[in-house]
């Protein structure tokens, strides 16, 4: 009799075990849309996040004006981070956001990159020779019009004073990957991406970190959206803490209060 009972106990948790992965299986995933800027970084955060809590987590990384036109346009996600402030206040404004859950997540840095085996030198400074530089080349960034890098390169070359030069010589890539990717290609040769970016190739190298004060600081918002659910609140909440901090911090980031 015993034996019968043994046998029928380790049936019945055999049973609930494959209940329970199955049940983990079927488990809807959260959609969360982010800057193409933290797609090595969220991936990793994200992988953390299924392992501790068996929530899978679907990514679409892209400019944050892709991104935000696909939101409003009526894509049903759970999170949205930003590269700029801009493209959340345009979703908030809409009534697409939570306002209440918006918190800055992370800073980052603009920096000058050229090909890996570049030997050109320069420092960024009023009125630095940033033409001279580019010989008969462009420079890679993103489009300024509406991709936030860019913009924020914008910015930065008006207050050096050397934007009116250089205005008519950019490559306007769809995204700071796409900047990048032109620079480590050797089809630029220079460019203007994140800090953070520049650290996932190396096939390009810093050549010099544009002054914080010559552009608006570069923060990435997050949010959840109208239509998160449950397990979209627990991933927000774990990318403000520890464990995705360590993250963060592995790529560069600036982790913000």
């Amino acid at each position: 009799m015993r034996t019968t009972w043994r046998i029928v106990a380790s049936l019945l948790l055999a049973l609930t075990a494959l209940a329970t992965h199955a049940a983990e299986r079927d488990r809807p995933a959260i959609t969360v849309f982010a800057a193409v800027s933290l797609t090595n970084a969220l991936q990793e955060a994200g992988a953390a996040f299924t392992h501790a809590t068996s929530v899978p987590v679907k990514f679409s990384f892209a400019a944050s004006s892709t991104l935000a036109r696909q939101i409003e346009s009526g894509a049903r996600i759970d999170v949205f981070v930003s590269a700029d402030q801009e493209w959340m206040d345009y979703l908030q404004a809409r009534g697409l956001i939570d306002r209440a859950s918006r918190r800055d997540l992370l800073g980052n840095r603009l920096v000058l990159v050229a090909p890996a085996d570049s030997t050109l030198q320069l420092k960024i400074a009023p009125r630095f020779a940033l033409l001279a530089a580019l010989g008969a080349g462009r420079l890679a960034t993103g489009d300024p019009d509406s991709v936030p890098v860019g913009k924020y390169a914008r910015s930065a070359l008006i207050s050096l004073g050397v934007w009116n030069e250089v205005q008519d010589r950019l490559i306007r890539a769809e995204n700071v990957r796409s900047a990048l990717a032109f620079v480590a290609r050797g089809e630029a040769p220079l460019g203007i991406v994140y800090e953070t970016d520049a650290l996932t190739d190396k096939k390009v190298r810093q050549v010099d970190v544009f002054p914080a004060d010559t552009h608006l600081p570069i923060l990435y918002p997050a949010a959840l959206t109208r239509t998160a659910g449950a397990d979209g609140v627990r991933f927000l909440q774990f990318l403000r803490g520890r464990a995705a901090g360590n993250v963060w911090r592995k790529y560069g980031f600036t982790v913000l209060d």
